[in-house]
């Protein structure tokens, strides 16, 4: 008896381990409609791209996300713009030239709870040298008078976008303004880091 009842546990545990399948086969017909359940869990996605407009070619790394090269510049703006276009200071040797160009981000946001998004931006790692400052407009600049200083301060970042449209090309404009100060390590290159935030909430 003891013998059985070990043959029978053993043959259940056996059924147990099988892999279990819904009815896949059926007699006297040519018809059978097996079913299959597919399971997935639906997570939210956010991205935020930076490319090219029609002037400074925007690359892909360079110790950053993007990279974008201004060439050489001056603070009288003799300089012919490598890239993008340029405003003369409005009072040669007291107030600063720019160069500056457009550019183009895009935002998409999927199975997001809301679409309301703002996108910002900030100077994260300022230039070295202090004659040098981002600016920037969110649209097409008249004069340089349009080019603002971006913020330096993560709490209080530059609005570049409300309630962008998801997949929509946003036109933005960026650009470095040159102080005419004098002194010793005015001059050689130098780079700035901007960092971009898309929320959507």
């Amino acid at each position: 008896m003891k013998r059985r009842s070990v043959i029978l546990a053993h043959m259940v545990l056996a059924l147990m381990a099988m892999p279990s399948f819904a009815s896949t086969s059926a007699t006297n017909t040519n018809t059978i409609s097996p079913t299959v359940k597919v399971n997935v869990n639906v997570q939210d996605a956010i991205q935020l791209t930076l490319a090219t407009g029609t002037g400074c070619t925007i690359t892909v790394g360079g110790g950053t996300d993007y990279s974008m090269n201004f060439g050489n510049v001056d603070a009288l703006a003799i300089n012919g713009p490598s890239c993008g276009n340029k405003f003369a200071p409005t009072t040669p040797g007291t107030s600063n030239a720019v160069y500056y160009s457009d550019y183009q981000l895009t935002p998409i946001f999927t199975s997001q709870a809301v679409t309301t998004n703002t996108v910002t931006a900030y100077v994260s790692s300022p230039f070295a040298k202090t004659t040098l400052s981002i600016v920037q407009s969110n649209a097409a600049p008249a004069g340089i008078g349009n080019l603002t200083p971006m913020s330096t301060a993560v709490g209080a970042q530059t609005n570049i976008a409300t309630n962008a449209v998801s997949g929509t090309a946003l036109t933005r404009y960026i650009g470095v303004s040159v102080a005419p100060t004098s002194g010793v390590g005015m001059t050689g290159a130098d780079a700035a880091t901007i960092t971009y935030t898309l929320t959507v909430q």
